[in-house]
């Protein structure tokens, strides 16, 4: 009877410690069983996740006890502390890549023969509704495949829904073109164009053949949407009406962003290169696109190095110091680099230099390892690079102001970058 009494204890206690202890990693009895932690998965993680048995986290991935049990509120959920919303907003949004879009208008507005002025600013504005509109279709389109390639990206793990970036993609983009048809009616056909091409490529074109030239078309139109709103924004000799109101504006219309059109296509050809690298970086092994993007670049540089496009552009009805840029302009255009000695075009060779430095060497890297962390390096050496090409386009059409004022972003791109991922 004692060796009962001693033994029942015994064997009740070791019953006991087989059994599920209270609750683990969120759950409780009843729920699924524990799951252990994937390094592949964690936040900075860019390889697809194994299959899981429970429902998607609302949570960051690579974070413990931030599961949660069916039907109950996660009360430490990002969700609901402001700051970690507008962190989710800033990663969706990638507000680190908003500083390569003024430099489209600005460079725009120098390859028209104009100073930036008020429809410069607007377009600029509307640019930047249009891009970020652009970003918040682009996650929403893809949520299905970033919870399996990218589940820390704001929607897949939980910290924005669905429909607030659907709602926030519609709302940029109304934003956008009411900004643009206050710059004038051509401002306003040029930003419809750009819209729609931001939407048909996020919603069906990206995943074609045609999504690289989609994207191109995209940088192309915001550099024109510049040229176009600072042309027909400039008020007539003594008048004091707005342009776009006279029959003067609709004449000029949208053929005063017809000298724009080579920085366009150099801009375009360069987004080309960068979407066509884009599309393999989540899994890597291309070597040939970032080699034939490597080479792409070094054709656009020489391309704003070499002889001239044409002629300057008509400059009547300016100011004196904007005609004054017509002699510049030509001084850029003898022979292949021009007159070195010329303060303006040596501007434009360090700029060009630049543009190279900064888009090369994660181009090489990824053509030698095209893993997906160099892949995605060499994506977002490329969008950086826009901002020193902007600038050496800038320069190229005599415009040394404007091209210093454009790489005055690059500090604080650079170091927003540091906190939120370009790609």
């Amino acid at each position: 009877m004692r060796w009962r009494r001693n033994t029942l204890p015994a064997v009740l206690a070791a019953t006991l410690s087989v059994l599920p202890s209270g609750r683990r990693n969120g759950y409780s009895h009843s729920g699924p069983t524990a799951v252990t932690e994937d390094s592949l998965s964690g936040a900075g993680g860019t390889a697809p996740a194994p299959d899981r048995p429970e429902p998607p986290s609302t949570s960051r991935p690579g974070e413990q006890g931030a599961h949660t049990a069916a039907g109950r509120p996660d009360t430490g959920s990002d969700r609901g502390e402001p700051r970690q919303r507008l962190r989710a907003w800033a990663e969706l949004q990638r507000v680190s890549a908003l500083f390569s879009v003024p430099g489209d208008a600005l460079a725009g507005a120098a390859a028209v023969g104009r100073r930036p002025g008020r429809g410069t600013a607007l377009a600029i504005g509307a640019s930047l509704c249009l891009y970020e509109a652009g970003m918040a279709l682009n996650d929403w389109a893809d949520r299905d495949e970033d919870a399996v390639d990218r589940p820390h990206r704001p929607i897949p793990s939980g910290r924005i829904s669905p429909a607030a970036a659907l709602g926030a993609a519609g709302v940029l983009t109304a934003a956008g073109l009411a900004l643009a048809a206050r710059a004038g009616r051509p401002a306003l056909t040029v930003a419809t164009g750009l819209a729609a091409t931001v939407w048909a490529y996020d919603l069906h074109l990206k995943h074609t053949k045609a999504g690289p030239a989609a994207m191109a078309a995209a940088r192309s139109l915001d550099l024109l949407l510049g040229a176009t709103a600072t042309a027909t924004g400039v008020r007539a000799p003594g008048g004091t009406g707005a342009p776009d109101n006279v029959a003067a504006a609709a004449h000029r219309g949208l053929p005063a962003c017809l000298p724009a059109l080579p920085a366009a296509l150099v801009l375009g050809a360069h987004t080309y290169g960068v979407t066509a690298v884009s599309r393999h970086e989540t899994q890597g092994g291309s070597t040939g696109t970032p080699l034939a993007v490597l080479a792409t670049t070094t054709a656009l540089a020489a391309a704003v190095l070499r002889e001239s496009w044409g002629r300057a552009p008509d400059r009547s009805g300016t100011r004196r110091a904007e005609a004054d840029a017509g002699p510049v302009a030509r001084r850029l255009d003898t022979g292949p680099l021009g007159k070195v000695t010329d303060p303006v075009r040596l501007l434009a060779i360090t700029l060009t230099g630049a543009y190279l430095r900064t888009a090369g060497p994660p181009l090489l890297h990824a053509a030698l390892n095209p893993s997906p962390p160099l892949t995605q390096r060499a994506v977002g050496g490329g969008i950086r690079a826009m901002i020193p090409l902007q600038a050496a386009l800038a320069a190229r059409a005599g415009a040394p102001v404007t091209a210093l004022a454009v790489m005055g972003l690059v500090p604080l791109a650079r170091s927003l970058a540091r906190k939120v991922s370009l790609t």
